[in-house]
């Protein structure tokens, strides 16, 4: 008795083989699942300096090279939110783009509000 491998498909050609033919059809479903990760770092200062818009740059300089190596060992996406607000309640022109990079939903004007209160509280301490 001879055992070929290939006489169930019916592709055995010495002739000692006896084909097998079937009717069933197999299908194999792949599914891949891709999950892409971002990280965002975000780093929320209320700044005494007047010049908002340098203290950004500043911010997204600082957070660069921490970045890169995040994307690299992790092999994720990576982005830095600076969200600097001076101390009387002034934003930079990109600040609105930036917050509507930031999870949740958040108000300009309320955390305007909050820069300045929380200011006022620090020079009632500083002063009393």
């Amino acid at each position: 008795m001879h055992a070929c491998v290939l006489a169930p498909y019916g592709a055995c050609d010495h002739g000692k083989c006896s084909s097998l033919t079937t009717t069933t059809t197999t299908t194999t479903t792949i599914i891949t699942i891709i999950i892409i990760i971002t990280i965002i770092i975000t780093d929320v200062s209320i700044s005494g300096d007047r010049n908002v818009i340098k203290k950004e740059a500043q911010k997204i300089l600082k957070y660069k090279d921490f970045i890169t190596e995040i994307q690299r060992m992790w092999n994720v996406k990576a982005k830095m939110i600076p969200v600097i607000i001076w101390a009387t309640g002034t934003i930079s022109k990109s600040f609105r783009q930036y917050l509507s990079n930031t999870l949740g939903k958040h108000e300009i004007k309320e955390l305007q509000r909050t820069a300045t209160l929380g200011t006022a509280h620090l020079l009632r301490e500083v002063v009393m």
